[in-house]
């Protein structure tokens, strides 16, 4: 039997935040809201080492087995995005998506007394485990609202700061009417199958980012820009693509059957080396990019081989198709892995070139990251300046490297 003392919860966050300031630019406030605000308190139901680990905890799970309605997002990502909010004391923060009601907790400590914390969920369940939660832990100043998130809070006037805990298709009028010149942004936006946190400044009428960060949030209900479809007979293989392209399910289905053509690009990688701008450069250059997911069964069958089978980029376009592919190349040294894209389809070929073609481009410069501006939609091209544009119902997207 164990007689050593357990940890207790100062001790368990204290680590749990100086893990996280080891590989996180932190500033000086979120750190010290990360070490006063005490994680536990808002998710009961786990156990200290569970509530102070680097982990999302599911707060409501979702009946129909997919992804959970509510959950405690992983701490490292809620750092990074109250260090890309930049709220200061006595600013006025809307938070949409209420959650356990820890990161409005953190949000309250970071405007301090002066400042003013809205938190906003359209899931009434939410909102009361929120509430219960914040009045417990002596945060009876912040204002939980159950509606629809859609709608911001202008009964509050305009904040200085919007923060956004669910993933967001698209960037709702109210939050452009909410939202003033000089005012701040961060919300994880969906586009082309997949999702980057942005952080952006509103500046006259655009917004303008300067952070755009791989991530993954629970849905927000209400946005379905997002369309999904089976391509296989067993339903095994799925594309996921905007309501704005031009991808007909109907035409792809059964294109896997069809004979495959394999394109590399002479770009290699080691295993622990992330490739996730390949699927940005897509995003920004061909309008055909969307996002593929292979069970295992249609991996181990060998009818689909993903570079990475739970979502990876590819190109759907009428009857053809391409996706991205890993190849392992034997090299003396740590073991390399060659970026590649397979394709199937009349034009499978010429897809997977026009895949290769952006590894190649993303190869040639890494670590670059574009500028995204987001403008009201339906402003005319010539003022929304150059770029790659994405329409959406609420924003037009002008993506620039």
């Amino acid at each position: 039997m164990s007689t050593a003392t357990p940890a207790s919860p100062k001790t368990l966050r204290d680590r749990m935040v100086d893990t996280i300031a080891a590989t996180h630019l932190l500033t000086t406030a979120v750190e010290n809201a990360l070490r006063a605000v005490p994680r536990h308190e808002f998710v009961p139901n786990v156990t200290l080492e569970e509530a102070y680990a680097d982990q999302s905890i599911t707060i409501k799970p979702n009946p129909a087995g997919d992804l959970p309605l509510s959950c405690a997002s992983v701490p490292s990502l809620v750092a990074d995005m109250l260090v890309w909010l930049r709220a200061k004391p006595g600013d006025t923060v809307v938070e949409i998506g209420a959650g356990t009601g820890y990161n409005a907790a953190l949000l309250a400590h970071l405007v301090g007394p002066d400042g003013q914390v809205v938190t906003i969920d359209i899931d009434q369940d939410v909102t009361a485990h929120a509430r219960t939660m914040l009045d417990a832990t002596g945060n009876t100043a912040v204002t939980v609202l159950t509606r629809d998130g859609a709608l911001g809070a202008p009964e509050y006037g305009h904040p200085n700061r919007m923060i956004v805990t669910v993933g967001a298709w698209d960037i709702p009028t109210a939050w452009w009417d909410q939202l003033q010149p000089g005012t701040r942004l961060v919300v994880p936006l969906s586009w082309r199958g997949q999702t980057r946190c942005l952080g952006l400044d509103r500046l006259g009428d655009r917004m303008v980012s300067d952070v755009v960060e791989l991530c993954g949030f629970v849905p927000m209900l209400g946005q379905d820009g997002e369309r999904t479809a089976a391509i296989d007979a067993d339903g095994l293989v799925t594309l996921h693509f905007d309501a704005d392209q031009h991808i007909a399910p109907a035409t792809q289905r059964g294109v896997l059957e069809q004979p495959k053509t394999t394109v590399a690009s002479g770009v290699t990688i080691r295993g622990d080396e992330s490739f996730d701008g390949v699927w940005l450069r897509l995003t920004a250059a061909d309008p055909a990019t969307c996002r593929i997911t292979a069970d295992r069964a249609a991996v181990d069958s060998g009818l689909c081989r993903p570079a990475i089978p739970a979502r990876s980029p590819a190109l759907a376009e009428g009857d053809s198709l391409a996706y991205l592919t890993l190849t392992r190349r034997e090299v003396e040294g740590p073991t390399r892995w060659e970026l590649g894209a397979t394709g199937h389809g009349a034009a499978g070929r010429h897809l997977a070139e026009r895949l290769c073609e952006q590894i190649r481009a993303w190869d040639r410069a890494r670590d670059a990251r574009p500028t995204i501006t987001l403008y009201p939609a339906r402003t005319p091209d010539d003022q929304s300046g150059g770029g790659y544009v994405i329409d959406k119902p609420g924003v037009r997207m002008v993506i620039a490297y």
